[in-house]
């Protein structure tokens, strides 16, 4: 079993050993076979034999969660081989500043998200035609808020305000407040609807002159945190604005970037969920808000640890990773960068 951690060999079979003793006790016909161990939890790999049913395996999470002394467990399949994901006791957190430093360059207009399943750092290139606008969802504890947060630090960090501008909107005064002084901003941060609606008609009128003039920088961000919230009080009016930002804003240089506890919800219109190629999805609280939330079904997002525990949903594609987080003690080092210049990337 390939192994990054400080957990004992001993330790680790033994959970294998408990994982093949209630799979035997169920009769189902699937054994570990090896598996990878990550910062947040251990996936140990099965035999799935050509009879094999998912479901069987799925509906033993609570007996497999007893048998292992965890809270939850994940049974995931990636085409023909099943795995059960095992939160780690001593997880650690991946540090947005310490990751910046590890890398060498970042490229224009990419945000870091945070660690891939491979340990590899999860890169998100916002011009590309398979990206453009990012809807954020998960419940409360999920870590929604923070891996937007992330987002918007990795590209202020990487992009000075010359080829990138923002546009905060927080309706309930939470999420964006430490970004109130950030250079980028189009215009102070917004927490009111009447401020907002009027922002976002502003937006879509530049984005409309841009189309004229066949323009599209410098690139204008459009954060939106707690958009179930903006679209509950602006109506209408503010849903069809964002909406045609989402459908016509990437030739323009203008992406959307929106959280959203609950993007089931009916205040979310048809054609303004339609047009998020990429949904960074945290913990939900049922399989149907997961199959909502990532546009597909079987993603198993419910089953997610929270506190960070993501995955990023594209063109049908899933993949698991653990959000980039900036604790209080780095913001003066990630307002440094941003503020004075001052090299961050690549300054390991």
């Amino acid at each position: 079993m390939a192994t990054q951690s400080t957990l004992t060999r001993y330790e680790l079979e033994h959970q294998a050993n408990q994982i093949d003793w209630v799979l035997a006790n169920h009769r189902v016909n699937s054994r570990v076979t090896g598996g990878q161990v990550s910062k947040r939890w251990v996936r140990y790999n099965l035999t799935a034999p050509p009879n094999a049913r998912v479901a069987v395996v799925r509906n033993l999470s609570e007996e497999l969660a007893l048998a292992l002394h965890t809270k939850d467990v994940r049974v995931t399949r990636d085409g023909g081989s099943l795995a059960v994901e095992v939160p780690r006791p001593d997880a650690e957190p991946i540090l947005l500043a310490q990751m910046l430093r590890s890398m060498r360059m970042v490229p224009p207009l990419t945000a870091v998200l945070g660690m891939a399943e491979d340990g590899r750092p999860l890169l998100l290139h916002l011009p590309s035609p398979d990206v453009a606008h990012v809807l954020v969802a998960g419940m409360t504890g999920s870590g929604k808020t923070e891996v937007m947060r992330t987002i918007i630090w990795s590209l202020c960090v990487a992009n000075r305000q010359s080829k990138m501008q923002l546009v905060l909107i927080d309706p309930k005064r939470r999420g964006f407040g430490i970004f109130s002084d950030l250079p980028h901003l189009m215009t102070p941060l917004i927490t009111d609807t009447d401020k907002a609606t009027q922002t976002l008609q502003r937006v879509v009128a530049e984005m409309e002159r841009r189309d004229r003039e066949n323009i599209s920088t410098p690139h204008i961000i459009v954060a939106v945190d707690e958009g179930t919230d903006l679209l509950m009080t602006g109506g209408k009016e503010v849903e069809a604005l964002l909406t045609r930002i989402a459908q016509r804003g990437r030739e323009a240089g203008v992406h959307l970037l929106m959280g959203a506890q609950n993007p089931a919800s009916k205040l979310f219109g048809s054609m303004l969920k339609a047009n998020f190629p990429v949904r960074l999805i945290g913990r939900v609280s049922s399989a149907n808000d997961a199959r909502v939330a990532a546009g597909i079904a079987g993603s198993n997002a419910e089953k997610l640890l929270g506190k960070g525990d993501f995955l990023a949903v594209s063109a049908g594609n899933v993949t698991r990773f653990q959000a980039a987080h900036a604790p209080m003690e780095d913001w003066h080092h990630l307002n440094a960068a941003i503020y004075h210049n001052k090299p961050l990337i690549g300054n390991a």
